[in-house]
């Protein structure tokens, strides 16, 4: 099986919401035969839930993630590049381009937008296999900034990385000893920019696409009831600590 592959599919497995789903599923075959393993189980999965869609637990999660850089406003400097890392899009033709990138996507797409606008004198390094896509991720990314304005020649593509690793790899050593703007989710800078600066480049962080956008502002009562979308988030934060876990092992041996 293919490395990516089985990584992606070990890091699915131990997520919140399947973990929770095996749980219950343990709970019920053990139900007749071990009734308190299957009781424990059941509570296990129960307040792993809870605990993973409750805001106010999920937002310390992602805040620890999502502080490490400050947003970009403008550099002192020129800048040569603006890296933005490739995510997901869905290609069809009946969408406007734009409609066809994911969420993570858009974003970063419209943080390089507003970085060249404010450095029109840099050059857009888009990001990103297509997997089952036709067209990659660089490219779509790319004709989403032609679209909105950047002209075409300003912006290169690199079209076969998997993941962060592999984009720091091959784009670094076009970028070396420049001033390079890297931009990304902020929960997935701090793990983009540590497999940057292991190639021997250290640009300036620009994240977007914040998940928790006031921690400390005041809360109505619905804040403090379980949802999805926290359950989502707390997935991500899951993801990217593991991500992170994996790096530091990785820079050891």
């Amino acid at each position: 099986m293919d490395l990516f592959l089985l990584k992606k599919i070990a890091t699915v497995l131990i997520m919140p919401i399947n973990v929770v789903l095996l749980l219950l599923i343990i709970a019920v075959i053990f139900h007749w035969k071990k009734p308190k393993t299957s009781i424990r189980c059941l509570i296990a999965a129960t307040v792993i839930l809870l605990l993973s869609s409750f805001p106010p637990i999920s937002d310390r999660l992602m805040t620890q993630l999502e502080d490490d850089y400050p947003p970009f406003t403008k550099a002192s400097v020129p800048i040569d590049y603006i890296v933005v890392l490739g995510c997901r899009h869905t290609s069809n033709p009946a969408l406007p381009v734009t409609s066809q990138l994911g969420d993570c996507s858009l974003e970063r797409m419209v943080e390089a937008l507003r970085i060249f606008n404010l450095h029109p004198e840099a050059r857009v390094i888009t990001s990103g296999f297509g997997g089952k896509n036709k067209e990659s991720n660089a490219q779509k990314v790319k004709q989403a900034l032609v679209l909105l304005g950047v002209p075409a020649q300003k912006i290169i593509t690199e079209n076969f990385p998997k993941d962060t690793e592999e984009e720091a790899q091959l784009i670094s050593p076009r970028i070396q000893g420049t001033e390079v703007v890297l931009v990304t989710n902020a929960d997935h800078m701090p793990r983009a920019m540590g497999y940057f600066e292991a190639q021997g480049v250290s640009p300036i962080a620009a994240p977007t696409g914040y998940w928790v956008k006031d921690l400390d502002g005041d809360k109505n009562w619905g804040y403090y009831v379980p949802n999805s979308k926290k359950l989502e988030q707390t997935t991500i934060a899951w993801y990217e600590s593991l991500g992170k876990l994996v790096q530091w092992f990785k820079s050891i041996f």
